[in-house]
Order: C-alpha cells, then structure tokens, then sequence
C-alpha cells in the first residue's frame, strides 16, 4: 500500500494534451493511427479532436479511399489554421459539399492537392481563389472540371501562385493559361501535360511571363513546336526540367541548347535514342569512336 501511494500511477492522458500530448506526441502519428484512437474512448475522442482542430497539415493520401465522408467534414469542423491539405486518393467521395465550409474556413492555405478528385467542380477551384489568396501551390492533375472560367478565378485572386499542375485538364485552351500567365508572374513550376489544346502560343506567354520558371511538364502537349521551345530557352534562364516526351513536334535543335545549360530534359539525345534502340534489337551496345 505504502508503495503504490508512493508511486501514483500516471496515465497517458493525465499528461498536459496542449502543451504536451498534441506537439510533442501526437503530430508523429500517422492520420490513419490518429482516426483510429478515436474510437478508444471519449477522452481520446476529445483529444484527436483537440490535435485535429490545431494541425496545420492534413493528408489523406495514405487513407483517403477509406474515410467515410460524414468523417471528413466532423475531423475538420474545427479546423481554422490548416496551411496543406492533399485530397489525393478521395476521389471515389469527396463532392464540393465536404469541400467547400473546410476552404471557406481555412484562408491560411497555402498548399491545396485536389489532383484526381472527379466528383468536385469547378466551384470549388473557384471557392480555393476567393478563400486561399496566399496559395503558393495547387494540384490539379486529371480534374477535367477545370474550366476557363474557373482558372481566371483563380488567376485573379491567387497572384502569388508558384506551383500549378494542371495535367490532364483538358478543357483549358490557349486563351486561359496565357491569362494565368500574365497574372502569376511568380510561377516557378507548371504542368500543361496531356493537353491537346495547348499550343505555342501558351508556353511562350508562360516563358515571357514567368521568368523564374524551373519546372516545365508539357509532356504529351502534340502542338506544341520548337519555336516556343526556344523562347522558353530564351526568357527562362532558371530553367533546370523540362518534360517534352510525346512532342513530336520538338526536336533536337531546340533542346540543344537547354542541354548546354545542364536542364534536365526526359527525351534523350537522338543518338543516345538510337543505341538504346539498337541494343534492344540486338542485344548489345556497339562500341562507336565519338570523336570521329
């Protein structure tokens, strides 16, 4: 008896939950572990709640498929100071109605990954422009509901802008991402890949524009040609990836001189083209004197 009231037995959450338990213990969970402790108990419950309301992150890429929708809107309902928030993998449930009031009350955001989430539209492309004017990043790869209207929204309100992918959006057209240009001046990485929509008319407004850019993806983009290819060489001297595969129509004289300059560009030299190919035909790689 002396020696239990010696030695008072301290429980988890006898510990301070603010000043201990939600930054020193709880941020190193995973969400998935986090969503779970909430069914132990009440008082568990309460404290995921308390961690969820003061997190600056959330991620539901590893359990996204799995989150029920009511589940979504009650982990966030307190939520006012989320800065990232990846929709990764939700796509099978995630609608403008669980969306909109976590945008609506998160103006801080300044990283929002809605890449794949088919069942959203563009009101909320249009609700992250007038509640996210510091955004610094956006994904929105394979949202078809991207539309012109939408992107000017964004483009209007979202100066700022470092970051967009906009794979596989394949409403947009010329006229809206040389608007997005104009008014983002501070883009440093941009995905138009899998767009047959896009000409050069778009990436030399993006070159004269965005001057900083480093990232460019226009994989798959089959009208675009080696005169804007230039420009971007021309007016982007920050430049260090360029994605041009499934361009036909950009050939080697307009990536020879990005090669110069080290950017890394995921079409090989032709040469290099032709011995790959040949070893795959063959079965060996010839030796052959490059200095003839």
């Amino acid at each position: 008896m002396d020696e239990e009231a010696g030695n008072p037995k301290c429980h988890l959450l006898d510990l301070p939950w603010e000043d201990v338990l939600v930054p020193h213990i709880l941020c190193h969970l995973p969400l998935r572990h986090l969503v779970s402790l909430q069914r132990v108990s009440r008082q568990f419950h309460s404290l995921i709640q308390v961690y969820l309301s003061n997190c600056r992150t959330f991620d539901l890429s590893q359990i996204g498929p799995c989150i029920p929708q009511e589940a979504f809107c009650s982990i966030l309902r307190d939520n006012k100071v989320l800065q990232n928030l990846s929709l990764q993998n939700c796509s099978a449930w995630v609608t403008d109605k669980e969306l909109l009031p976590v945008l609506g009350q998160n103006q801080h955001l300044l990283k929002v990954d809605m890449s794949g989430c088919e069942r959203l539209t563009r009101r909320s492309l249009v609700a992250v422009s007038l509640s996210c004017v510091h955004l610094l990043r956006l994904g929105l790869a394979h949202c078809e509901w991207v539309d012109s209207l939408s992107l000017r929204s964004l483009a209007d309100h979202c100066g700022g802008l470092q970051s967009i992918d906009l794979t596989a959006c394949r409403q947009l057209k010329d006229d809206a991402i040389c608007y997005l240009a104009k008014k983002c001046l501070k883009l440093r990485c941009l995905s138009l890949a899998v767009n047959a929509n896009i000409t050069d008319e778009s990436v030399e407004e993006v070159a004269k524009n965005c001057r900083g850019l480093e990232q460019l993806d226009l994989t798959g983009c089959l009208r675009v040609r080696n005169h804007s290819i230039r420009t971007v060489a021309e007016y982007c001297p920050k430049l260090q990836s360029l994605k041009v595969n499934h361009c036909h129509n950009v050939t080697e004289s307009s990536l020879d001189p990005l090669r110069k300059r080290n950017v890394v560009i995921d079409v090989e030299p032709p040469l290099q083209r032709a011995l790959v190919l040949l070893q795959d035909v063959v079965g060996f790689v010839p030796f052959i004197n490059l200095q003839i």
